[in-house]
């Protein structure tokens, strides 16, 4: 009886996880897809305040400046983190998610790439 118990609260954890997960994913998108729409509109990407979104949003033109950073701002992503740019390189018009190593832990970015090769991203 207790293992069935057990199982049964393992299952239900990491349902829980999964939804929060889930939830997380679907905020993410909506941040970065609001962030493109205001700029497809006019407004400067440079404008943009990184961490007014949760979890922070980045913008990075296609050749690795970032332009939108909390602590990288006018910094080259190819220069200071290779693999996250090769990660993020990959974004499409749509947005597409990307994972990458860094600093020992997985990461999960939303990146959607605009029309004027600026990158959009946002993850955990």
């Amino acid at each position: 009886m207790n293992r069935q118990l057990y199982i049964l609260l393992l299952m239900a954890a990491f349902f829980c996880v999964a939804n929060v997960m889930a939830e997380d994913r679907i905020s993410i998108e909506k941040n970065v897809h609001e962030l493109a729409a205001a700029i497809e509109t006019g407004q400067d990407a440079s404008g943009f305040a990184a961490d007014a979104y949760t979890p922070y949003v980045f913008v990075m033109e296609a050749g690795g400046k970032l332009l939108v950073h909390p602590t990288l701002a006018g910094e080259d992503l190819k220069e200071k983190a290779l693999p996250i740019y090769e990660a993020l390189v990959k974004a499409t018009p749509e947005g597409v998610w990307v994972e990458y190593a860094w600093k020992g832990k997985e990461k999960h970015t939303f990146a959607k790439r605009m029309n004027n090769n600026l990158i959009i991203a946002s993850g955990y």
